[in-house]
């Protein structure tokens, strides 16, 4: 349980407050921005199936428009709030590795084509791999988690002292 708490939630921490503040601004800033791509893939889902996921040869165009849409929609909030960032980071990179895909087919290697896919999906492998920083609800959550899991030291001395007593007494 405990690995699954630390793989979840604990971040590759750097302890400079400079470094992870600037981690917190990337983070809001890439989540906010990603938002409006997740309402405008929602907002014509048909449209964008047929221009985007059919021209690459995805089956269920409309189903994997949908799943764009709503991992950007709510993948990249997460991201924002550094809640759940692996995940969340990891499925908006899977989205931009597929508009990349798109990009390459449909304009080569044109770089304004290729250009703001690939800063998102640069700065989101990031968080994948890293996690949310220390300023991230990741952080609060996987300490609050692991303080609730772990005995307290003052309730394993009260444990030690009981034991001591119980022992105390057989020997008596």
């Amino acid at each position: 349980m405990q690995s699954l708490v630390s793989a979840l939630f604990r971040s590759n921490l750097t302890p400079n407050y400079w470094s992870q503040g600037s981690w917190v601004i990337l983070r809001v800033v890439i989540g906010l921005f990603m938002i409006h791509n997740g309402i405008d893939k929602l907002a014509d889902v048909e449209s964008f199936a047929q221009a985007y996921v059919e021209v690459i040869g995805l089956p269920f165009p409309i189903f994997f428009s949908y799943v764009a849409g709503y991992v950007e929609l709510i993948g990249a909030p997460l991201v924002a709030l550094g809640l759940f960032t692996r995940p969340a980071a990891l499925l908006n990179v899977a989205t931009m590795a597929v508009a990349l895909y798109h990009h390459v087919l449909v304009a080569g290697f044109s770089v304004p084509y290729l250009e703001l896919a690939s800063i998102y999906a640069a700065a989101f492998l990031f968080f994948a791999v890293n996690g949310g920083g220390i300023f991230s609800l990741d952080t609060f959550l996987g300490n609050w988690i692991s303080d609730r899991a772990a005995p307290s030291q003052s309730e394993e001395a009260e444990t030690v002292s009981v034991r001591d007593i119980a022992e105390s007494k057989q020997v008596n």
